[in-house]
C-alpha cells in the first residue's frame, strides 16, 4: 500500500486521536491534518516544555480537547459531539520509571483509560475502526535473541509494561465481548522504540543528547549494552493508519500486530549513541554512568512478519536516516527555525519516498 493512498482516504474523515498532544500525537494530528481529515483530539494538556503540539501551533489547527481518558463521563460527551468515524488510542502514562514512581496513576491511565475508551466506541455506532497503540514490552520478556511474535505470551514486567499487557487484554476482551460481528474493527499495535524531533520526555535517550548537545555537556547513558527496536516516529503512524484504513475497509483485517525496524536497527542503547554523536558532529560525546535505577529490559526484539505479510509494508528509514533526521529537526529548532515547515517536509519526504 502506497503512502499517498493511505493519506488519501484519510481526506474529509472524523478522526479522534486520544494523547494528541504528547510527542507521537503531535506528529500523527499533524499528518491528519496535512491529508485533510478533520481531527479532534483528547488529552491532558502537554506533557512537557516545550513540547512539539505547541511549536506546531495545533491547538488553532484541530479540535483539542482538554480531558483525561480516566474521566469516563466526559469522553462520552466527546464522543457524542463528534461522532467519530476511526478512532487511535495513544493516550497513557508512557515512561517505565514514572510507573515505579507512580504505578497507581499509571494502571488508571493505562488500564481503565482503555476501558473507558472501548466503552465510548461501544456506545458509538458512528467508530467503524479503532486501533489501540501499546508497546514492545507487553510480552514476557525472556531476554531471547529472537524477536517476540503476537502469539506470544503478554506478561509486561514493570508497572507501565504490566499496565499495557493489560490495556491489550482489556481489548481483546471487548472485541470478543461486544465488537464482535459489530460494524467496528477493533485493532492493537504493539511498536518499538521511537524516535524524532520534537520529543522532549524526560528519561529518553535521544531527548536526553539533545538536551546535552544544547548544553555543552557529555551526554549520560545509564545502560549502553541494552538492546532496542529504534525507528523514527513516522514509521509506526503510518503503520496505525494503515491498519485502521485497512480494517475500516475489510473488518477482516482486524487484528494485533507488532510494529518495529528491521533487525539491523536493532542497536544497544551505545551505538544509538555513537551514531547520534558523529551526525551531530561538534565533538558531542557521551559516558557511561548506570544510576541502579529500577529493572528495565535488557534485550527486546520483534518480529513484524505478520504485518509485512499482511500489508506489504516495511520500514520506511533505517536507524542512521531516522537519527539523521532528528539531528536536522532538533538543530533547526534550537537555532530558532520554523520547525512547522521541517516536520511538515520530514512528514511530505517520508510519505513519498
Amino acid at each position: 500500500m502506497k503512502k499517498k493512498e493511505v493519506l488519501d482516504f484519510y481526506r474529509g474523515k472524523k478522526i479522534l486521536i486520544t494523547g494528541h498532544t504528547g510527542f507521537k500525537g503531535s506528529w500523527l494530528s499533524e499528518i491528519l491534518l496535512l491529508a485533510g481529515a478533520r481531527v479532534t483530539g483528547y488529552s491532558l494538556n502537554p506533557p512537557t516544555e516545550p513540547s512539539l503540539f505547541e511549536l506546531l501551533g495545533l491547538s488553532e489547527r484541530m479540535n483539542s480537547v482538554t480531558g483525561d481518558v480516566r474521566d469516563l463521563r466526559h469522553m462520552k460527551q466527546v464522543f457524542e459531539e463528534t461522532q467519530p468515524e476511526i478512532v487511535l488510542h495513544l493516550a497513557a502514562q508512557p515512561i517505565v520509571r514514572d510507573s515505579y514512581k507512580d504505578p497507581v496513576y499509571t494502571y488508571e491511565t493505562n488500564v481503565m483509560g482503555t476501558v473507558n475508551l472501548l466503552e465510548c466506541a461501544r456506545l458509538t455506532p458512528s467508530v467503524r475502526s479503532l486501533v489501540n497503540v501499546t508497546t514492545d514490552k507487553v510480552y514476557e520478556n525472556r531476554e531471547w535473541e529472537y524477536g517476540y511474535r503476537e502469539t506470544d505470551r503478554l506478561d509486561g514486567y514493570d508497572p507501565y509494561s504490566n499496565s499495557k499487557s493489560c490495556s491489550e487484554l482489556v481489548t481483546h476482551s471487548y472485541v470478543k465481548s461486544f465488537f464482535a460481528g459489530s460494524s467496528t474493527a477493533v485493532s492493537t499495535c504493539r511498536a518499538g522504540n521511537v524516535i524524532g524531533g520534537g520529543d522532549f520526555a524526560n528519561d529518553r535517550i535521544i531527548p536526553d543528547c539533545v538536551r546535552a548537545a544544547e548544553k555543552g555537556e557529555n551526554i549520560v547513558v545509564r545502560n549502553p549494552h541494552s538492546t532496542r527496536p529504534y525507528q523514527h516516529v513516522l514509521d509506526p503512524l503510518f503503520l496505525y493508519l494503515t491498519v485502521a484504513m485497512a480494517q475500516y475497509e475489510d473488518p477482516s483485517f482486524a487484528g494485533y500486530y507488532n510494529v518495529g525496524p528491521d533487525d539491523a536497527d536493532c542497536l544497544t542503547t551505545g551505538e544509538l549513541v555513537d551514531l547520534f554523536c558523529s551526525l551531530w558532529g561538534e565533538n558531542l560525546r557521551w559516558m557511561n554512568r548506570s544510576d541502579g535505577g529500577p529493572h528495565e529490559a535488557n534485550f527486546l526484539k520483534l518480529d513484524c512478519s505478520r504485518v509485512k505479510k499482511t500489508f506489504g509494508w516495511k520500514p520506511g528509514m533505517h536507524v542512521e536516516e531516522a537519527v539523521k533526521k532528528t539531528v536536522e529537526w532538533s538543530k533547526l529548532w534550537l537555532s530558532g527555525g520554523d520547525v512547522r515547515a521541517v516536520t511538515d517536509r520530514q512528514i511530505e519526504e517520508f510519505s513519498e519516498a
